[in-house]
Formats: structure tokens, C-alpha cells, sequence
């Protein structure tokens, strides 16, 4: 018998996700993946699957989906009210749907994205050895959309509870490590100073590709002003600064190369806190040696 649930409602965007399809950048696909891959993780121990399986990866709630079979569900990420048939149930433990019975998201607190593992993990299509979907290049499944029907694979394994468990909350102001390089000589004493404590708030024009943030903007040596670098490779967490001076910090979708200058690297942990950072959310840099 197959398994499968059903799409009622996406809430602002829904995607599947992933661990992502690293190491494919020479053929200028990015790294995509779960941006908080830390929950999608979770949510899929507790309901049995292997960390690497496929999870629904929810923007600012509102998710509505249907078990057209009996599986087991789990929401994970940051603290968000979950319901099955309009009855409460708890985030961030395993939760059991019957055939037909509806889980339902609303808006999450402390964060912006939520991640939704079933049992036996959404099985799409693979595409470059993951069944991501990445915004930037579009490969991988379609974003979600209400009527959709995704199949689930056979259950790997025994859902696994834990007694208590708390939702993961941004802080009110995130402190990032910053590695500086390779580009930070484009940038006069000043800017490179107020990198190591300025305060920058992020701007609702940011998505899967980048936070876009806004602040004051970073001075270009007078040497290099009006110059534009040739396309050099960009990784996840790159700080890249366009001529307008403000940073753009590349997520999972970003690009993989650009003509705009790095002034630095932020660190691998931080990625997952990043990924739940929505407009309005203050950061500011803890500056180190250079990469």
C-alpha cells in the first residue's frame, strides 16, 4: 500500500528539504539543504527516520497537510502551536496521524522556520543526490503548493520521544563570529572597526539566498572605488558587500561565484540560528583573524 500525505494549505512558502546536494558548485548549483539543518535533524530522529531524510521545511508557519496514511509526525525548529483536528498537541515530540487526520502549523515564535519530518520521509525524485528544492536555480522538487500529494517512504525505524525538550529561540540581539578575508582590503579602517560590534538589522527583502542587512553602509578604500572584482567562488556564510556598502550574508540558495568583494566568513555553527533570522532581527559581527 503507498503512502503518501496531502498539502491543504502551504502558509507563505513551503519546501521540501534535505541535507542539500553539497560539492556541486564546479557545475554552479549551490549547497540548498534545510537552512536550520540542526531541527530538520531532530525532527527526523524523533519520528524514526535517518538524519538525511527529506522533511517539509515551513516559512512563518501556517502549513496544513493531511495523512492519507497512518504515520508518525514531528514539528521541530522554533516554539509553534501544532494541532491535530484543531486539538493541541506538543511540538518537538513524535505525534501519531491516522488516515485522514489533518496537522496544522500556526506562527512561530523565535524564529522563522519550522521543519516537519513524517515517517519514512518524503520521497521525491532525487536530483544531484538530494530531494532539496533550491530557489535560486529551481532544481529540485517544485515549491509546495495546497492539493499536492508527496509520498512517504517505508518506516526506517521507531519513532524516539524524549522527556523534555525545549523549542529553539533566537536571541533578542545574535552575536556572529566573523572570520575576515579574503577581501577585507577593499574596505577603509573604519568600516573594517565598526564590523567588530556595529549592529545590523535584517531587511525583509532577505530569503533562502542571502540576509540582506541593513545599517550603515561599509567604505570602500579610495583605491578601489568604481572597481569591481572578476567572478570568484562564494561559500555559505559569505559576507559579500555590494557597491551600495551594505552586506548581503549568502544562505543555502546563494550563488557560487560573485564580482562583489568577501569581506568575510561567518562560522559554519552560526548557520542554523542565521536560517531563523526574519526581518527585523538584529546581528552584529564578532570579527577574528583572517581566513
Amino acid at each position: 500500500m503507498s503512502r503518501s500525505c496531502t498539502i491543504v494549505r502551504t502558509g507563505p512558502q513551503a519546501l521540501v528539504q534535505d541535507r542539500g546536494r553539497p560539492g556541486h558548485a564546479h557545475l554552479g548549483v549551490p549547497p540548498s539543504g534545510a537552512l536550520d539543518q540542526p531541527a530538520l535533524a531532530l525532527a527526523n530522529r524523533l519520528v524514526g527516520n535517518e538524519e538525511s531524510a527529506a522533511g517539509i521545511e515551513a516559512l512563518l508557519g501556517g502549513l496544513v497537510l493531511r495523512a492519507d496514511c497512518s504515520c508518525t509526525v514531528a514539528v521541530t525548529g522554533p516554539a509553534v502551536p501544532v494541532t491535530v483536528d484543531g486539538h493541541r498537541v506538543d511540538s518537538h515530540t513524535p505525534v501519531h496521524l491516522g488516515a485522514g487526520q489533518v496537522l496544522a502549523l500556526g506562527s512561530p515564535q523565535g524564529g522563522i522556520r519550522c521543519y516537519v519530518a513524517l515517517s519514512g520521509g518524503v520521497d521525491v525524485p532525487e536530483h544531484l543526490g538530494s530531494r532539496s528544492t533550491d530557489v535560486l536555480s529551481g532544481i529540485g522538487p517544485n515549491p509546495l503548493r495546497a492539493n499536492d500529494s508527496l509520498a512517504l517512504g517505508a518506516p526506517a525505524g521507531l519513532p524516539s520521544g524524549v522527556d523534555v525538550l525545549a523549542a529553539s529561540a533566537l536571541p533578542g540581539e545574535l552575536v556572529v563570529p566573523l572570520l575576515l578575508g579574503p577581501r577585507e582590503d577593499w574596505f577603509d579602517a573604519d568600516s573594517l572597526a565598526r564590523l567588530n560590534g556595529a549592529r545590523w538589522t535584517v531587511s525583509e527583502r532577505s530569503n533562502r539566498i542571502g540576509l540582506r542587512l541593513e545599517g550603515e553602509p561599509l567604505r570602500r578604500v579610495p583605491a578601489r572605488e568604481g572597481l569591481e572584482l572578476p567572478s570568484e567562488g562564494v561559500v555559505t556564510g559569505a559576507v559579500q558587500v555590494p557597491a551600495n556598502g551594505l552586506p548581503v550574508l549568502f544562505l543555502a540558495d546563494h550563488p557560487v561565484t560573485g564580482g562583489y568583494p568577501v569581506v568575510g566568513v561567518v562560522a559554519p555553527n552560526s548557520l542554523p540560528r542565521l536560517g531563523q533570522a526574519g526581518p527585523g532581527a538584529v546581528l552584529r559581527f564578532g570579527t577574528a583573524q583572517m581566513v
